[in-house]
């Protein structure tokens, strides 16, 4: 059996650190995992900056409220889950990502948890466990799924080597330049493209 594995913010969603940078007018914020491929030195410069700014959760959630899918998210998605079985494996938190999926018609989401103390600080963040994404993959491959997999980002990249087959959908090009074994898609039709045909070439 075939299972689709996909990365969410730059994929299905915008990028929630960039929005949130864009709407409180901090630019330090924008930097994400596109720009820095070390996840806890990204994390703890965010929770440095929201300490430094007395930034709550609350003001975090409220910009992700004010999202949305990507134009063309949720149909690619629903097409997906209609022939495959999907997991969206990403290194966001579930205290971010509950609207957000909503939207997108509630897809398995494996993702991180964060330590918001009583008065809706954000004081540190829990991984459900290392390198999750690489992890995940290979554990369904365990099972005797065969994996496809999709991701923008250099968080992806363990990921995408795990996996049968693994795709860029729009990466930027310094990730394409050192991750060139990875075909590279620009759209949804393009991925979709890609998937299906990756789908055809796996064992069943």
């Amino acid at each position: 059996m075939q299972v689709v594995c996909l990365d969410l913010e730059g994929v299905l969603v915008p990028e929630i650190w960039i929005e949130f940078s864009r709407r409180t007018g901090i630019v330090e914020f924008s930097r994400t995992t596109r720009d820095e491929p070390d996840y806890d030195r990204l994390m703890r410069f965010r929770l440095d900056l929201l300490a430094r700014h007395r930034l709550k959760l609350s003001d975090i959630q409220r910009v992700i409220e004010g999202m949305g899918p990507m134009p063309g998210a949720r149909e690619f998605l629903d097409d997906l889950r209609a022939r495959y079985q999907v997991f969206v494996l990403s290194d966001t938190f579930y205290e971010f990502a509950e609207p957000l999926m909503r939207q997108l018609g509630w897809p398995t989401l494996l993702c991180h948890r964060l330590e918001v103390d009583a008065e809706g600080v954000v004081r540190d963040y829990r991984l459900r466990m290392p390198e999750q994404k690489r992890a995940a993959v290979q554990a369904l491959k365990g099972l005797n799924f065969r994996v496809i997999a999709a991701g923008d980002s250099y968080n992806d990249t363990g990921m995408l080597m795990a996996a049968d087959a693994g795709f860029f959908i729009h990466p930027p090009e310094s990730i394409v330049r050192q991750f060139p074994q990875f075909a590279v898609t620009r759209s949804y039709a393009e991925l979709r493209a890609a998937i299906d045909s990756a789908a055809r070439a796996l064992p069943a």
